[in-house]
């Protein structure tokens, strides 16, 4: 029974830490390799505060707790 217990406790942390929000940079960083690897040449990526975004089309990737939005936008 301890077993159990203990398997348990040990299930609900380390779900915990795969639900951890992503640190901005690194998921600018993972978004960026997704675009270039799609061969997308001209592009930016930009991480602001929630209160401005204009355009929610624009969003690909929500980081800091849900605070920071990443928006991307192709050039040219």
């Amino acid at each position: 029974m301890k077993r159990l217990l203990l398997l348990g406790l040990a299930g609900l942390f380390s779900a915990g830490a795969l639900a951890a929000p992503k640190d901005c940079e690194e998921l600018k960083q993972e978004i960026e390799v997704k675009i270039q690897a799609a061969g997308v040449a001209s592009y930016t990526l930009e991480i602001v505060p929630n209160a401005e975004v204009e355009d929610p089309n624009m969003v690909v990737g929500t980081c800091d707790n849900g605070t920071k939005k990443i928006i991307y936008q192709k050039n040219g």
